[in-house]
């Protein structure tokens, strides 16, 4: 469990058949409504922690990593095959993640934001160290692509709020963990 006024969140766009990216990692399918509060839902986290598919993803369409890290946030990338002198602007560790998040909750700060990665947010789930999750269902069927949620244990989540984006059809549910 993690500390309560440092909230690990997965905060996810999913296609209503359960799918987080295409089968190549693209999100290209995801609109982007201008009734969404980007800078608020950015500045609610000051950590973000992403694998190695999620940070390549990134790179490869946002070019997204500058002196301070993915999108000017510290950014911690799991992984076992990236060297980390290739990428001075982020942390990439092949610590176990949820070691590295239990340590991250302990400091004082804001919520972290699991960033992507149906297999990092499993392993953090079944570790105990999830505490919300936040998905952006996209009315869009993709039939096939990267999981919101790999195979696993089952998780209980109890609904905190929701809200409907009219102009492009998006439900954004918020739910915390029942541990």
């Amino acid at each position: 469990m993690t500390n309560a006024s440092r909230r690990v969140c997965y905060h996810v766009a999913s296609s209503l058949d359960g799918f987080i990216a295409a089968e190549d990692g693209s999100y290209d399918w995801i609109p982007m409504d201008p009734d969404i509060d980007f800078p608020a839902l950015f500045a609610r986290f000051d950590t973000l922690v992403m694998g190695r598919l999620t940070y390549e993803v990134m790179l490869a369409y946002e070019g997204g990593v500058n002196d301070n890290g993915v999108y000017g946030k510290p950014t911690i990338v799991f992984s076992r095959t990236l060297n980390p002198a290739d990428h001075p602007n982020v942390r990439v560790t092949t610590e176990d993640p949820a070691a590295v998040v239990a340590e991250l909750t302990r400091q004082p700060g804001g919520d972290i934001w699991i960033f992507g990665g149906g297999n990092l947010f499993r392993q953090l789930a079944d570790a105990g160290m999830v505490d919300s999750v936040e998905v952006a269902l996209v009315p869009v069927l993709l039939g096939s692509g990267i999981p919101l949620l790999p195979k696993g244990a089952r998780m209980r989540l109890s609904l905190r709020s929701h809200r409907i984006y009219p102009g492009t059809g998006t439900v954004l549910l918020q739910y915390d963990v029942v541990r």
